[in-house]
């Protein structure tokens, strides 16, 4: 389970260091940060797949992800007794994005490239961040003595079992992160063990549920312990939960919500197509038929009911397009899955944010804005959980 999560110098997220539980509920106003951890938490898994420097560029490139306003806020600043502007820079630009558990962490150090492509080490692509150091420690905070795979540029290096640190003789790229660049586990176990949990870690944004979503639609029908992000292979994963998972837990899940419903799944030609059985209606209504706010809280039913829990599953504003009265079954069906998986909700919604309050695994996490950057509300300095960068 994750105990801290970091970022530094990432659109608001100048400096911020969250302490996390079983179950965290992130709330706040609009524009208090909420997106840009959610995003963060984004980047962070795309490490282990191969797509962070991809994902950047399509915000923008690094220049425009990075921290607007002043490397340094005093106290002045934020008294109003001194104007707010920048100086002459101390430190390296950089983004940083860092986690830890009980057992691991794990921290990215992204700095702006060679932009001259005549130099040596130069290189045309100015949007495509350098990663300037990568390292893997034991424990939850970060120690030079506790490394245990540490990259610097292209070098790669790892601690064995004796003790002595070996260079892995590969260099590596400087846009691509040595999860996925390198890939022997008996050099640097470590890292593979670190990388297949970040694999496992699973994002639910914004589902399709307009009349031509492809949940709505029959598909063909294959095992599918995993709801994909798309949603469409969603008469695939209920059939799945049925077949291999929590039958019960579905069938309650859906009268939670719909009082005397059941979820159908209809079989034809290998194509399998989501129906839903109501009180008083003569025959199951498709999916084709269902309204947005109904068609998405199955797809919430599907994600959180995996067959195979993932270690951490992250929610941002499930409540979108869900009629109020669905939102206290929303709160059990996640705090139920949060037994399973640790869980990140970003939310702005009460009816949610008080339901899942109430659960004795939750955490509540309100950011707010000081100067443009966002804060934890309430935490000081000495409630901030201990956390160390990796020096470049």
């Amino acid at each position: 389970m994750l105990v801290t999560l970091a970022v530094a110098n990432y659109r608001s997220l100048r400096d911020l260091v969250v302490p996390l539980g079983r179950l965290n509920v992130v709330t706040g106003p609009n524009g208090s940060g909420k997106s840009s951890l959610y995003r963060a938490l984004r980047l962070l898994a795309e490490t282990a797949k191969g797509g962070l420097i991809a994902s950047l560029a399509r915000e923008g490139g690094l220049p425009s992800t990075l921290w607007a306003g002043p490397e340094k806020i005093t106290r002045q600043m934020k008294s109003g007794a001194q104007r707010v502007e920048g100086g002459p820079r101390k430190d390296a630009v950089h983004l940083r994005l860092g986690f830890s558990s009980d057992d691991f962490g794990y921290g990215i150090d992204l700095g702006m490239p060679n932009s001259d492509p005549l130099a040596k080490g130069g290189t045309a692509f100015i949007l495509d961040p350098e990663i300037k150091r990568e390292c893997i420690w034991s424990g939850p905070v970060f120690r030079e003595a506790a490394k245990l795979v540490d990259r610097r540029g292209p070098v790669l290096r790892a601690s064995g079992e004796d003790g002595v640190w070996r260079e892995v003789p590969q260099p590596l790229s400087s846009f691509e992160s040595m999860m996925t660049e390198y890939a022997d586990p008996r050099a640097a176990p470590e890292m593979i063990a670190v990388r297949e949990r970040i694999r496992s870690w699973r994002f639910y944004d914004h589902f399709r549920t307009d009349a031509d979503a492809p949940a709505r639609q029959p598909q063909i029908g294959t095992h599918t312990p995993i709801l994909s992000e798309s949603g469409a292979d969603l008469a695939a994963a209920l059939q799945t939960i049925r077949e291999i998972g929590d039958a019960e837990g579905l069938d309650r899940a859906v009268r939670d919500a719909f009082p005397g419903a059941k979820v159908e799944i209809r079989q034809g030609d290998g194509r399998f197509e989501t129906t839903l059985r109501q009180p008083g209606l003569l025959r199951p209504l498709a999916a084709s038929e269902l309204s947005d706010g109904t068609l998405r809280y199955l797809l919430l039913i599907a994600a959180l009911l995996t067959p195979r829990p993932p270690s951490l599953f992250v929610l941002n504003e499930p409540e979108t397009s869900l009629h109020p009265d669905l939102l206290p079954a929303l709160a059990r069906l996640i705090a139920a899955a949060a037994k399973r998986s640790q869980a990140i909700v970003v939310t702005h919604n009460e009816t949610l944010i008080s339901g899942l309050s109430g659960d004795e695994n939750a955490r509540a996490i309100a950011f707010e804005k000081e100067l443009g950057e966002t804060r934890i509300a309430g935490m000081g300095l000495l409630d901030r959980p201990r956390w160390d960068w990796p020096g470049r």
